[in-house]
């Protein structure tokens, strides 16, 4: 009886031993992952943040027209991974009058040289240069 006791026993804690090593669910274990949900830790992405000021005298139908331009690139560049954007909320008011977030995701340096000079990208400056005020750019790999 000691013996049956005693198997049952080692049994029960190698199992327990074994479930503590396994990830509970998939979604545990893509919880581990970049925020962007294709990317994987053995693929960094490069990321492309551009932040615009307009200017003072820019009306809201102009504001729309860049907003719609910019969102029109993620469908005429295939190159460009991933897109998102938004305007400023942030209350600590640090951002300098920029207002509008652009988050493009890129695979690789060349697929950034692609959409830089692209035609698309060149019509959509068009559309923007005479709103601007000011631009930042920032580029990154994401780790």
């Amino acid at each position: 009886m000691k013996r049956q006791y005693f198997q049952i026993s080692l049994l029960l804690i190698s199992c327990l031993v074994w479930s503590c090593s396994q990830p509970a669910s998939d979604q545990q274990s893509n919880e581990m992952t970049s925020p962007d949900k294709t990317a994987t830790m053995d693929k960094p992405l490069l990321r492309h943040v551009v932040l615009f000021k307009f200017k003072d005298e820019t009306s809201a139908e102009d504001v729309k027209k860049v907003e719609d331009a910019f969102i029109a690139l993620g469908d005429q560049i295939p190159e460009i991974r991933d897109f998102e954007w938004g305007t400023n909320n942030s209350p600590e008011g640090l951002n300098k009058g920029l207002t509008h977030c652009f988050f493009v995701t890129f695979e690789s340096e060349e697929d950034r040289e692609i959409y830089l000079p692209h035609p698309a990208h060149k019509a959509f400056v068009d559309v923007l240069s005479p709103h601007l005020d000011d631009v930042t750019v920032v580029d990154y790999w994401a780790k």
